[in-house]
């Protein structure tokens, strides 16, 4: 990517601004009563853990892609509500403000109060779906059909929500039965019915460019005040998302992939599944971003040293 150095670490604080939260990845900070900046650093994350470095410029690669796909979804179903504003910050922002860092990972977004669920839809039967299926034959608790083979697309897509746990923990796969408990059914329906619904329309976009979007997670907020669900956080990332080349797809075996999996399959192997404190080879960060940028340049159709 653009940069040899990973932000890890953004602290507006000196600046005067108020942070909120703090992601796996982002850094939340209040603008005003009604707007939050989000802030992408190049941190990345697996099996819910924290790696001590990052990969360059990956912040600003997922803020643009989300942005692209924002766009998109507006178009496709204009109805459903996003979060998303503007990539573009204020032009009354303090001086003092490191722009450079915040120049292309930068969101600003509605201020919402967001559903404490993980929007997951799966369109294949791979990861952990793959895994409760081979020992119990069902995914989040769903029954599924008998004779599945790892990677097999799905008669059509399910919706598998979790629990979405702080940061350090660990997010906990539920059934949608349990999905509707939490957050009552009428929200849960609408969640699982637009995630159903964007899913499709991005399968399809994707398809036509040689992707595989084989699994995704959303979510979602709620709007006090007109009671919508809108849609929030990042969108169809590799960070959030399964992209599978569809040239080299092939049913009965884990996939080569655009996403986080090179890095989950590293950790696997040199037995750091899961364990903290844990920095990444070069060979390993510079693999990854190589993936990520093939997953934006051909879901954009651009390059990405246009737009870093």
């Amino acid at each position: 990517m653009a940069s040899s150095t990973a932000i890890t670490k953004i602290d507006l604080g000196a600046d005067g601004f108020k942070k909120i939260a703090s992601g796996k990845v982002r850094e939340i900070f209040e603008i005003d009563s009604q707007t939050l900046l989000f802030v992408a650093t190049d941190r990345i994350s697996a099996y819910d853990v924290i790696l001590d470095n990052g990969i360059p410029q990956k912040g600003a690669l997922l803020t643009q892609l989300s942005a692209h796909w924002f766009k998109l979804i507006a178009s496709w179903l204009p109805d459903l509500r996003t979060h998303f504003l503007s990539t573009t910050l204020p032009p009354d922002l303090p001086t003092s403000l490191p722009f450079q860092q915040l120049q292309n990972r930068s969101m600003l977004v509605d201020r919402l109060r967001i559903l404490p669920l993980e929007s997951i839809v799966r369109g294949y039967i791979t990861g952990s779906a793959w895994a409760e299926y081979s020992k119990s034959g069902t995914v989040h608790g769903i029954s599924m059909p008998k004779g599945l083979r790892e990677s097999q697309r799905l008669e059509k897509p399910i919706w598998t929500p979790s629990t979405k746990a702080e940061v350090g923990g660990k997010d906990e796969n539920i059934s949608p039965d349990a999905a509707r408990e939490l957050i009552g059914d009428a929200v849960a329906r609408r969640v699982e019915e637009a995630s159903l619904a964007i899913y499709e329309k991005a399968h399809a976009y994707a398809a036509e460019r040689g992707i595989i979007i084989a699994d995704t997670k959303f979510e979602f907020g709620g709007d006090v005040e007109t009671g919508e669900v809108v849609l929030v956080d990042e969108v169809l990332t590799p960070d959030s998302s399964r992209f599978w080349p569809a040239d080299q797809y092939e049913v009965g075996r884990s996939q080569v992939s655009y996403d986080k999996q090179y890095l989950r399959d590293w950790l696997t192997s040199s037995g750091l599944k899961g364990r903290e404190g844990v920095s990444m080879p070069e060979e390993v960060v510079a693999e990854t971003g190589k993936k990520y940028r093939e997953a934006y340049e051909k879901l954009t159709d651009s390059k990405w040293s246009d737009t870093a």
